[in-house]
C-alpha cells in the first residue's frame, strides 16, 4: 500500500478530548485532515475542537459518546458516512484503567473496563469497516499498551483488554492485507491522565491508591503526548504494522521475548531499584 496522506482525508479520533487523542488531533489538523473527534468529555472535546481547527484543519465535528455504554457505533459510522462519505482513518484511542488486583476488583469494573478498551475498539471497527473498504488506501490504528505486550500485577483487568486489543488487531491486518492498512501501538510512559483516573477497585479512605497513581504518573509518564502522536503518525504513513513507544517499552517487549516465564522478576527488581 501507497504512504498515507492526511491532507483532506476524513479521521475518526476516539478519546480525543485529551492526551495521545487530542495531540493526534492537533498533529492531524496541521496536515490539513478532517477531523470527526470523538470522545465523553463535551467541554474537552470543544476546546481541542476549537484548538484543531485553528491549527488548520479542513473540517473538524464532534460527537459525545460513551464507548462503555455497549452501543454498536452504527450510528456513529451512519453520522460519518452522511457528512463525509466515509472514513479514510479509524483511530481508536480511548481508553480507562482500574486500579487493584484481580481479588480486589469487581465483575462489574472489570467488565466496565472491558467494554471499553476491547469490545468498544472491536464494535467501533466492525462499524467503519464497509467505509474503510470502499475508501482505497484506508487504514486503521488500535491503542493497545506497554501492557500488551508484558502483564504486571495488580493490572489484571488492564493487562487482559490491551493483550486482546493486540491479537484483534494482529489478525485483522493479516485478514485485511493489501485493503486496508493495520497498526497497532503499544505506548509506555506517556504523560497523560489515564493513571490518575484509573477507577479504585474500592473505598480508598486513607488516600493510599490516589497517591500511588499520582506518584506512578510523576515519575513512570513522562514522554509527551505530542511525541507519541508524532511517532503514531509516521507509522500510518509507513503503514508500520506495529510501533512500540519509549525505551522502556521497547526493552520490556524484547525481555517478553527472551524470557517469556520470568521477565516479571526482572522488571520488578527494575522498579523497585527506581522506587516507582
Amino acid at each position: 500500500m501507497q504512504r498515507f496522506a492526511f491532507a483532506g482525508r476524513t479521521c475518526v479520533i476516539t478519546g480525543a478530548a485529551s492526551g495521545i487523542g487530542a495531540a493526534l488531533a492537533l498533529d492531524l489538523a496541521r496536515r490539513r485532515a478532517v477531523l470527526v473527534l470523538v470522545d465523553r468529555d463535551a467541554e474537552g472535546l470543544a476546546k481541542v475542537a476549537g484548538q484543531a481547527r485553528e491549527a488548520g484543519a479542513r473540517d473538524v465535528s464532534t460527537e459525545v459518546v460513551d464507548l462503555g455504554d455497549g452501543g454498536d457505533r452504527l450510528d456513529l459510522a451512519a453520522l460519518v458516512q452522511e457528512r463525509h462519505g466515509g472514513a479514510d482513518l479509524l483511530v481508536n484511542n480511548a481508553g480507562v484503567a482500574l486500579s487493584g488486583t484481580f481479588e480486589q476488583v469487581s465483575l462489574a469494573d472489570f467488565d466496565w473496563l472491558m467494554e471499553i478498551n476491547l469490545n468498544a475498539v472491536v464494535r467501533t471497527t466492525k462499524a467503519f469497516l464497509p467505509q474503510l473498504l470502499a475508501r482505497p488506501g484506508s487504514h486503521v490504528v488500535n491503542l493497545s499498551s506497554l501492557f500488551g505486550l508484558v502483564a504486571p500485577p495488580a493490572q489484571v483487568a488492564y493487562a487482559t483488554s490491551k493483550f486482546g486489543v493486540r491479537g484483534f488487531s494482529e489478525a485483522l491486518r493479516h485478514e485485511l492485507t493489501g485493503r486496508v492498512g493495520v497498526t497497532v501501538v503499544h505506548p509506555g510512559g506517556v504523560r497523560t491522565n489515564i493513571a490518575l483516573h484509573a477507577r479504585l477497585s474500592g473505598p480508598d479512605l486513607d488516600g493510599k491508591q490516589a497517591a500511588q497513581a499520582r506518584s506512578f504518573s510523576e515519575k513512570a509518564l513522562t514522554m509527551p503526548p505530542e511525541e507519541a502522536a508524532r511517532q503514531i503518525v509516521a507509522a500510518i504513513q509507513a503503514r508500520k504494522p506495529r510501533l512500540v513507544i519509549s525505551t522502556a517499552a521497547k526493552a520490556a517487549d524484547l525481555l517478553a521475548r527472551v524470557t517469556p516465564a520470568h521477565y516479571w522478576d526482572v522488571i520488578a527488581r527494575l522498579i523497585a531499584t527506581k522506587g516507582l
